[in-house]
């Protein structure tokens, strides 16, 4: 199955203005890093998130969120936002706000 080009678009979209973003293709998918840190991508038609272990943990007891697992080896610090999730704008640019909470305290690569 090919990644959702639609959030793709909608994430270019809301992280048009920040400064250090970059954009790789990427299990399967396309990433986006900040600084060469991943912070957020597209995995079939679900929202990738580089949490953190904390706020991860947080977030995997919300609705319409998951671990991180593609390999069947779930990822520490990462979680998976299904569609039903993201609905809004506002929706994904609060989830995109607390990924750059973690990975803005990441030392570039």
């Amino acid at each position: 199955m090919a990644f959702s080009t639609i959030l793709a678009e909608r994430i270019r979209h809301a992280l048009a203005r920040k400064r250090g973003i970059t954009e790789k293709r990427m299990f399967g998918g396309v990433g986006f890093l900040l600084h060469g840190n991943m912070l957020v991508g597209v995995w079939k038609d679900s929202l990738v998130l580089r949490l953190g272990p904390e706020a991860s943990n947080v977030a995997l007891k919300q609705p319409h969120v998951k671990p991180f697992d593609i390999t069947g080896k779930p990822m520490r610090g990462w979680a998976l936002v299904e569609p039903e999730g993201l609905e809004s704008d506002l929706q994904l640019a609060d989830w995109i706000d607390q990924t750059l909470q973690f990975v803005r305290t990441l030392p570039p690569k």
